[in-house]
């Protein structure tokens, strides 16, 4: 008898303990649930916009590429040694041939930046050439020809409305007087659309920046501000959710115990029965979105790593347009250097690939280009094609963006705090390829840049480097924290784990889920008002 009698004591003791410990943690629950409820309709109301405008709506373009053409070398009567002597350019960062308005020009990168075009055909200055330049791709991306340009500016920096995630800069942002107000924004040195948005995205990049960012507090005070807020508000609403499953879930017997005694009815019940379910999707919201915001501590400067010599016009002495290579392949040229030589980068079609490609007007960042291209570097001086290049370059490129390679003055690169700090000397190269398509999640569509060279090196950080030699940029630096935190962002925050189900039951799910959060939040707001 005496044993039932402690034992009947121990329970009513261990019961009186967990009824201590709900009461406390039911009010906690309640508390941190009112501190968060306004941060949490933002961050819903924005992330239910975000795959319906990303997706369901994504507004189309007739181009999203440049089509490349084959570059006639009858076209080609003066070489660009010519053109630069006849108009008293002596020294100049590099250069490339572009077409439009029925005419082919060089595209001069001077040693102050500017980009300036000259006739192919008579080595005539084109006046305002960059700026017509990137008119004309804006229309040929756009598909119109007609709509008039009401605004066109250069955008030097990412801005509210020019996201970092479009990878280029400088660029072009032309603004057309067109029911849409489309605005378009282009990279002329490459050719590249970086992005469009009509009136419906340009609302809702502010709002998603606004809302789910919180970019208003930039403007009040700095981005390390906002950071730690967004992280301090992430981390409670975290505990909400964590109190919210041991509530629910840990002590639900405690709850069906005190539900059979009184039980709860309308809005109450509703709360407490979707509560765990809902819980563990704000954890993983919460987690990731923290997560994340911790990587936004340093500025972009990707867009600066650039490696640009300095080229004096009259040390080289082989004509550009007397190239030993197939003209019937060649899409353009330009100018590099490695270990004290100059190489002309030629890019040509692939050998039968050419005669069959397609403009696709319904293509995507992510889809496979219809065409390939081979690169073959030139020696400057002796006329022939010097194999393997291409990856020795990109190596030396690495090399020379993790500060390695000695800076002459005329080799310029914007110092920045994301440099590599390790030193590639002595590591081990793992693994060296050409990417032509965006094939991996390691190096995916957001990357903008292709076709790029990746490097593998054996660093404590195992460091992989995407080099995109046709412009001499590092185009991506991965790290193994990187890809935690990148993989953490896929899988818990846009719900990579759905792939298998396709991108619309994907994204479905994702508003499902941040619409279930939003409406418990405001049930149990609702609650709280009543009582």
């Amino acid at each position: 008898m005496s044993k039932e009698i402690k034992e009947k004591k121990s329970k009513k003791k261990d019961s009186k303990i967990v009824k201590k410990i709900k009461q406390y943690m039911y009010k906690w629950h309640r508390t941190i649930g009112l501190i968060t409820i306004i941060p949490v309709i933002f961050w819903t109301l924005s992330g239910l916009m975000h795959p319906f405008m990303a997706h369901f709506f994504k507004p189309e373009i007739a181009h999203d590429k440049l089509e490349q053409q084959i570059i006639d070398k009858n076209q080609l009567h003066f070489s660009i040694q010519e053109v630069l002597q006849k108009n008293e350019i002596s020294q100049f960062k590099n250069f490339r041939i572009v077409s439009f308005n029925y005419a082919t020009f060089y595209q001069v990168k001077t040693i102050f930046g500017e980009l300036l075009y000259f006739d192919t055909s008579n080595a005539k200055k084109l006046e305002n050439g960059d700026q017509k330049y990137a008119e004309w791709l804006s229309r040929y991306f756009l598909d119109d020809q007609k709509s008039a340009v009401k605004k066109s500016e250069v955008v030097t920096e990412f801005t509210s409305q020019y996201k970092y995630v479009n990878r280029y800069l400088p660029v072009y942002k032309l603004s057309f007087d067109r029911d849409d107000a489309m605005e378009v924004y282009v990279e002329t040195s490459s050719g590249k659309l970086a992005t469009y948005n009509p009136t419906s995205r340009q609302a809702f990049i502010w709002f998603f920046d606004t809302f789910h960012n919180w970019s208003f507090i930039d403007a009040i005070t700095n981005n390390s501000i906002r950071i730690i807020t967004m992280i301090f508000l992430l981390s409670i609403i975290g505990f909400s959710a964590l109190s919210g499953i041991l509530i629910y879930g840990l002590l639900w017997k405690q709850f069906k115990k005190t539900d059979s005694i009184q039980p709860k009815k309308g809005l109450r019940k509703y709360h407490r029965q979707i509560g765990i379910w809902v819980s563990l999707f704000t954890l993983t919201f919460a987690f990731s979105g923290g997560y994340h915001a911790t990587t936004k501590w340093t500025p972009y400067t990707l867009s600066q790593m650039v490696y640009e010599p300095t080229f004096k016009t009259k040390e080289i002495s082989l004509a550009n347009n007397a190239l030993d290579l197939d003209w019937s392949r060649f899409q353009n040229a330009s100018i590099i250097t490695l270990n004290d030589t100059t190489y002309f980068r030629c890019q040509l079609f692939e050998k039968g690939k050419f005669k069959t490609s397609k403009v696709d007007s319904g293509s995507k960042w992510n889809k496979k280009e219809d065409k390939k291209s081979e690169v073959v570097y030139i020696n400057a001086t002796t006329n022939k094609v010097t194999p393997n290049i291409d990856l020795e370059y990109a190596e030396f490129l690495a090399y020379y963006f993790t500060d390695g390679a000695p800076k002459a003055a005329c080799c310029e690169m914007v110092e920045s705090s994301d440099e590599p700090e390790i030193s590639l000397e002595n590591a081990k190269l793992l693994e060296s390829k050409v990417l032509t398509d965006f094939e991996s999640r390691e190096y995916g569509f957001v990357n903008k840049r292709l076709p790029v060279v990746k490097l593998a090196y054996d660093t404590p950080e195992k460091t992989t480097y995407f080099i995109e030699t046709a412009t001499s940029r590092l185009a991506a630096v991965i790290k193994s924290s990187d890809m935690v935190e990148g993989y953490s962002f896929a899988i818990l925050h846009k719900f990579l784990f759905m792939d298998w189900a396709g991108k619309n039951i994907r994204d479905l799910t994702m508003v499902l889920a941040a619409l279930t959060i939003l409406i418990v939040s405001i049930l149990g707001f609702i609650l709280f008002l009543k009582k």
